[in-house]
């Protein structure tokens, strides 16, 4: 049974990903964390920080990642295949689509009329992120002053080195080693 609710969740989550991978979060987050609660928050956002890292797409990585944490190997096939399928079949579907009717306005309105709705879905699983991450909470902090100053120090030196061009894994790895030396000291928890 959980593999098939692994296969049809993740399945949705590919059906209305619009806009890739970071776009993926909120719904995952919604389907793993909120609904099912086979994975606490802090767990889902270590497991998109570990998709970060690796090579291959994000909610690719993300589900399979998931799956496995869930029900192992076959949750993670279950997942992944589940996250894959709708966007083999609706790629091709739309390839063909786009080739043939790319041009047409009312075509180009719907991808125009989607662009902002995918920055608001990874707007939205950001702050999920930067809740967590900044006041330690899942959801909207009860107490905006009670933040880790370390955390916002370690954000704002990631958004800046992004900004900047710099590597994703670098800023990653310097990130990690950042937050280490903090913990170290006892700045951060470890």
């Amino acid at each position: 049974m959980i593999y098939w609710q692994l296969f049809w969740e993740f399945c949705k989550v590919g059906i209305f990903c619009v806009g890739g991978g970071y776009a993926s979060m909120p719904l995952i987050q919604a389907s793993v964390v909120d609904t099912f609660h086979w994975l606490s928050m802090s767990e889902f956002v270590d497991i998109f920080t570990i998709s970060q890292m690796t090579p291959g797409p994000i909610g690719i990585n993300a589900a399979t990642f998931a799956g496995t944490k869930i029900a192992g190997l076959g949750g993670a096939v279950c997942a992944t295949a589940g996250f894959v399928a709708p966007s083999l079949i609706l790629g091709i579907i739309l390839a063909r689509v786009f080739f043939k009717y790319g041009n047409i306005g009312p075509i180009r309105g719907v991808l125009n009329g989607l662009r902002p709705a995918v920055v608001g879905l990874i707007c939205a699983a950001s702050l999920s992120f930067v809740w967590l991450a900044v006041w330690s909470t899942e959801s909207v902090p009860e107490d905006f002053g009670a933040f880790s100053p370390a955390a916002i120090l370690v954000l704002i030196l990631a958004l800046m080195a992004i900004r900047r061009k710099i590597g994703v894994i670098k800023v990653l790895i310097g990130s990690g080693v950042l937050g280490l030396v903090l913990g170290l000291m006892g700045i951060l928890p470890v």
